[in-house]
């Protein structure tokens, strides 16, 4: 089993500080103990606590068959709220292939809601809860669950969800093989018809599409290449708005393998703006360090998740990010 080395540091309120990289730490990340994958990251108001919703990994052929949880005040120490889904238990219409989840916390009728959206053999699926940990409660069907029209291959994985600030819209971002969009329903649980658009990005798409917005901006970001290749790794565009048109810029790596320090396979990541700040992080998995480079194809079910901060130039173009074991955590500052 690997060894994870816990730093000691003292405990802050979220905001009581800069995230700076921990200095005094030596092994910040991987951030989750055990084999995690594809980490959707998300800022509760509720709660006033970060929480990370991954892929539960380390089953061969990706074949695991649940969904967990995990809380943070500091982004450095995490909490095992446990399971939160149960695919053929709390999941009636699939049973396989628990990939791949986001979650979206939205007020509705004055009341905070959670809709988690993820992935079940090749369909995408959305949930409900009142609380980011749950019980949560499965729609009863996918919510997609045929290709988009006018598409001939890959498959429907990887939700993202996005709510528009300056229209309060939310949109669902889904494929491999492909980046299609489609309006989300007031309900959250629905799609608007007709709203279902393919976006083209270049042909470094793979799969893992994430978007958010800075500065008038809307960031879109996806994973190249395959899981199980140490060079998978994350690139962006930009856009005018959440369905496009893309506008891929020169140099659009946003995180890569590095070599020297024997990180590989860094990619399926999201992105944490801190509440009321400028201040950014990356969530993103890589293979078990240190023997996941040694395991072949097998390193694409043995990951672990992890946490670098981002930043922008002036113009606005993202700084490529030098994957660290490091990470971040609160300062005394």
């Amino acid at each position: 089993m690997q060894k994870y080395i816990t730093a000691l540091f003292c405990l802050s309120l979220p905001f009581s500080g800069q995230l700076s990289y921990a200095q005094s730490v030596k092994k910040g990340n991987p951030v989750l103990e055990g084999h995690y994958a594809d980490p959707d990251v998300m800022y509760s108001h509720l709660t006033k606590k970060y929480y990370i919703y991954p892929t539960s990994d380390g089953f061969k052929g990706w074949s695991g068959k649940y969904f967990k949880t995990f809380s943070s005040t500091d982004l450095h120490n995490w909490k095992d709220e446990g399971k939160i889904l149960e695919l053929g238990k709390d999941v009636q219409w699939a049973d396989r292939n628990a990939w791949a989840p986001c979650i979206e916390e939205k007020k509705v009728n004055g009341k905070y809601k959670y809709f988690y959206y993820f992935t079940a053999a090749q369909k995408i699926g959305v949930a409900v809860a009142d609380s980011p940990t749950g019980p949560f409660t499965d729609l009863g069907k996918p919510l997609i669950a045929q290709l988009p029209a006018g598409v001939r291959g890959g498959q429907n994985i990887d939700p993202d969800v996005f709510t528009d600030p300056k229209t309060g819209k939310s949109y669902l971002y889904w494929g491999n093989g492909f980046m299609a969009v489609a309006e989300l329903g007031d309900d959250m649980v629905s799609i608007k018809p007709e709203t279902t658009t393919l976006l083209k990005p270049d042909r470094t798409f793979r799969e893992g599409t994430y978007v958010f917005y800075r500065k008038g901006t809307y960031y879109f970001m996806w994973s190249e290449d395959d899981t199980r290749s140490p060079n998978y790794r994350v690139r962006y565009a930009t856009a005018p708005s959440p369905i496009g048109p893309l506008t891929i810029p020169e140099n659009n790596i946003v995180i890569q393998k590095d070599t020297t320090a024997g990180i590989y396979g860094t990619g399926h990541n999201s992105i944490l703006q801190i509440p009321g700040k400028d201040q950014w992080y990356i969530v993103y998995h890589r293979f078990e360090y240190p023997n996941g480079i040694n395991m072949g194809d097998d390193a694409g079910y043995n990951r672990e998740v992890c946490i670098d901060k981002l930043e922008f130039n002036k113009d606005g173009s993202i700084k490529q990010v030098v994957p660290t074991h490091d990470g971040v955590t609160l300062s005394k500052k």
